[in-house]
């Protein structure tokens, strides 16, 4: 069932013209897929789905589509060759999964090589319930390391085009803000805001730091205290937001999020191991494996928010 709302949400995204109810299909797209990884036991997975899919991206794309048009124009070719692309595409990638072993089958090659040796050695060289956490933050070190890296990169590169360097008066935010949404001017809505944030940002870090125990991590709470920043500049307007956290602060937090997963790994080299080798930053390696994990998620939660935030300041401060 899931899959056929699946497939039902892609081709009204491909057909509708509205923009924006194409940006709302996609978040519904994320929220079913969320919900088919939930039915997989892929829990970290369906949380970072619906985190970044369905909330934040959702929310730049909205911030987008207020300095685009709304309506898609017509196009101005055929559409008998990007149909004939897509059908030879897609019956390509079919006939690569004819050999695939069945669904769920134990004997799959997928769990008969390195899957088992996480699954049974992880408890006593990491010592970390959640398996996840402990494959991402440790086995897979070098990885998340430059999957953060990456979001850093994107960053400084949307910072760039965006041109964030250009100075803004104070009497250009004050007028952004005069042209912003009625939410600023809403009572109820400011009530309810300010009730519910302080909440929101007690999960965060329960995700934060839960990730070891359970669903979570530095990605997911990254984009939970961007979605509070997100709703407090839509609330009380963007030079509010920007009094609480100014973009400076966000460049530097952005960096120094990468610069603390490096360092621990750098660390690890003073201590007299292998880069991003936690067991031997303290005597116990099982402790030293949770400091390390608990730092560079840390790492990875501060760059994740503070890239997202900038993100949505750039989009927020600029007109069409």
């Amino acid at each position: 069932m899931l899959l056929s709302f699946l497939a039902i949400t892609a081709i009204a995204v491909v057909r509708l013209r509205d923009l924006f109810g194409v940006v709302m299909l996609f978040s519904i797209f994320s929220l079913l897929s969320a919900a088919i990884f939930v039915t997989l036991d892929a829990v970290d997975v369906a949380f970072t789905e619906a985190a970044v899919g369905a909330g934040i991206s959702t929310v730049l794309m909205l911030a987008t589509l207020a300095l685009t048009a709304r309506t898609e124009p017509p196009p101005r070719h055929g559409t008998l060759l990007p149909l004939l692309v897509v059908c030879v595409t897609g019956g390509a990638l079919v006939y690569g999964t004819l050999d695939m072993p069945r669904f769920g089958d134990p004997q799959a090659p997928i769990h008969q090589h390195v899957a088992p040796r996480y699954l049974q050695d992880s408890p006593a060289e990491i010592g970390l319930p959640n398996v996840v956490t402990s494959v991402l933050a440790s086995y897979r070190g070098y990885d998340t390391l430059g999957e953060i890296t990456v979001i850093f990169t994107a960053g400084a590169g949307v910072l760039m085009l965006l041109g964030a360097g250009r100075r803004r008066t104070a009497h250009r935010d004050d007028d952004k803000d005069k042209r912003g949404s009625a939410m600023k001017h809403s009572l109820v809505l400011r009530v309810v805001a300010k009730i519910l944030i302080p909440f929101v940002l007690l999960f965060a870090l329960y995700v934060q730091f839960h990730g070891d125990f359970g669903p979570g991590g530095g990605f997911q709470a990254g984009v939970i205290f961007a979605a509070v920043f997100v709703l407090y500049t839509l609330i009380f307007g963007l030079k509010a937001a920007r009094a609480v956290v100014s973009p400076r602060v966000l460049h530097v937090l952005s960096a120094l999020g990468v610069l603390l997963f490096a360092g621990v790994g750098v660390a690890g080299l003073f201590a007299g191991g292998n880069f991003l080798d936690y067991s031997v930053l303290v005597r116990h390696p099982v402790a030293g494996q949770h400091l390390g994990i608990l730092l560079i998620e840390l790492g990875v939660g501060v760059t994740v928010a503070a890239v997202m935030i900038m993100f949505f300041y750039l989009f927020a401060g600029r007109t069409r």
